[in-house]
């Protein structure tokens, strides 16, 4: 009568996957805030990993964690398995559905840029569903299930393209900017400022009206398509970047009264993984994107 042995047991994978991101980034609070859980959750991960392999993974030290050398022998292998998981992943929902696209973009981005393109990328490619996520940072796309990623950069990524570089300026309806002659008279205007930028304001004065101290006043939006939308309605004066209210420009719903614009470095950027840049409907999608500039 044989005995089958028993089959050895591998460690959680979310376990594993705490002690990756943690290893990769440096920290369990880094790591709790890519994988979206608790600092206490990774660390009892990580913890409970260590009682399984019998060996310390970390070092832990008032000021955060470090690894042993236990743990950076290990860390490149799961670096590499992760992201291969990542990719398998990623090639099963493409082959379930390869209609689909999934844009993962910078909300002022999606909103300004990207939503008026959409009817005419859905006219070109009828065949794509294309969903768009607005994110703050850029994913990893290795690991997430995003096709392609749009954000500001201030080189070309791997595999990207870009479509222009950004400056600023500030920018108001017809009414308001008759009594903007100078940069001076913006301290006596209302200025719509956007949080995520917050430094715009003072990024503008220091090269166009140095030495002034001047400081905006007025009220602050959370999302720039919104203080947009104010600065449309005759709220005040718009930091604006240009490629993000172009259209409005030239339109003439909005102008720049002011000669002074500020080139910043950054551009916008689209960009996939190696072997989508060319073929498949991330493909497509990059490739009618640049199309149309």
């Amino acid at each position: 009568m044989s005995v089958a042995p028993p089959v050895p047991r591998l460690p959680s994978l979310n376990a594993l996957r705490a002690f990756e991101a943690s290893a990769r980034l440096g920290g369990f609070a880094q790591a709790a805030a890519e994988l979206q859980v608790t600092p206490g959750a990774v660390a009892a991960q990580i913890k409970a990993l260590e009682q399984e392999i019998g060996a310390a993974l970390f070092v832990r030290h008032a000021k955060g964690v470090r690894l042993t050398a236990t743990g950076q022998r290990a860390l490149p292998g799961f670096v590499a398995a992760f992201d291969q998981l990542g990719t398998a992943v990623r090639d099963l929902r493409r082959d379930a559905a390869p209609g689909r696209i999934h844009i993962a973009a910078l909300p002022a981005l999606a909103q300004l840029w990207l939503a008026p393109r959409l009817p005419q990328l859905r006219e070109k490619l009828p065949e794509i569903d294309i969903s768009v996520t607005a994110l703050e940072t850029p994913p990893n796309l290795k690991r997430v299930p995003f096709d392609l990623c749009l954000f500001y950069c201030d080189s070309v990524p791997d595999n990207g393209i870009a479509f222009s570089g950004d400056e600023l300026l500030p920018v108001c309806t017809p009414v308001l900017a008759k009594a903007l002659k100078q940069p001076g008279d913006l301290k006596e205007a209302v200025c719509l400022t956007d949080t995520a930028w917050a430094d715009d304001w003072r990024i503008w004065a220091d090269e166009a009206m140095p030495g002034e101290g001047f400081a905006p006043r007025g009220p602050v939006f959370s999302l720039y398509a919104l203080a947009v939308e104010e600065a449309l309605n005759g709220a005040g004066v718009l930091m604006a970047h240009r490629s993000l209210v172009a259209d409005q420009l030239a339109a003439g719903t909005l102008v720049a009264p002011l000669a002074a614009v500020v080139p910043l470095q950054r551009q916008i950027c689209l960009w996939t993984l190696p072997a989508s840049r060319g073929k498949g409907t991330a493909g497509q999608v990059l490739q009618a994107l640049r199309q149309m500039g």
